[in-house]
């Protein structure tokens, strides 16, 4: 089945305001960053993200949180975006602070059909016990506050220890970026990008890629494949302006 489809626009036509996204990209490395401008156009609002962070104030997901269109956000770093910041301790913005390793994890399952898992991390903590402020009031109070998960005792490697529940994550839409990818929907992902785009993309109903190349079909590596088609929905092939189109997150020199 050709999956390709002419345009980042027509892409994303379908997403309705309310829908939930996975999105894919780690800081500003492999984000899907047409089609979230796209998304950004099509004025689609009230939407529930999921994603490792939100980009930054002007690019990424930034871009619509700027714009007002995120209702509530499952990260597990937010640390680079003040407009994020200043929307979520105003009541604006409602967030699910997650480990990374747990949302990764989550995502994984909800794209494996599995409903949740145990694991020990946040156990002791806020994550397992309940308390972690998602929402503020205007005046600066709690409005909504996570609920307790199950804690349970296993024994691994003969020790008893706590393990806490937590549920998988599944989305309406996934949104992602690969390096290569052929009109089946197989993907390959370019060094670090390869993060949270194949969790992200298993967790969608619908999933969109933008590859910065477009390949024959037959020409990737069986081996080689990162992300099978089966998985993906669309593909949008990006101009060679658009795949060279990125940012660095932080410039260090010496």
């Amino acid at each position: 089945m050709d999956k390709v489809v002419q345009s980042a626009v027509e892409a994303v036509a379908d997403i309705p305001d309310g829908a939930t996204l996975a999105v894919g990209g780690f800081g500003l490395c492999g984000i899907p960053s047409v089609l979230i401008h796209a998304l950004l156009d099509s004025g689609a609002q009230d939407l529930e993200v999921v994603s490792n962070n939100c980009g930054v104030d002007d690019w990424g997901l930034g871009l619509l949180l700027q714009a007002g269109r995120i209702r509530r956000i499952i990260a597990s770093y937010v640390g680079e975006n003040k407009e994020f910041a200043r929307q979520y301790l105003a009541g604006e913005l409602e967030v699910e602070l997650t480990p990374q390793g747990t949302l990764a994890e989550r995502l994984r399952a909800g794209g494996s059909g599995i409903a949740a898992f145990y694991t020990r991390t946040g156990v002791g903590t806020l994550v397992a016990n309940g308390g972690l402020p998602w929402r503020y009031s205007p005046d600066g109070s709690v409005l909504v506050s996570s609920p307790p998960k199950p804690v349970e005792t296993f024994s691994v490697r003969g020790v008893p220890s706590e393990f806490v529940r937590e549920e998988a994550i599944t989305a309406d839409f996934a949104l992602v970026r690969a390096l290569r990818g052929d009109r089946l929907g197989n993907l390959v992902f370019h060094a670090s990008a390869r993060n949270f785009n194949p969790l992200c993309a298993a967790a969608g109903a619908v999933t969109i890629a933008e590859v910065e190349e477009l390949v024959p079909v037959g020409s990737l590596d069986p081996d080689a494949i990162h992300l099978p088609g089966i998985f993906v929905d669309r593909v949008v092939a990006l101009s060679p302006e658009q795949a060279a189109d990125k940012r660095i997150e932080r410039r260090t020199v010496s």
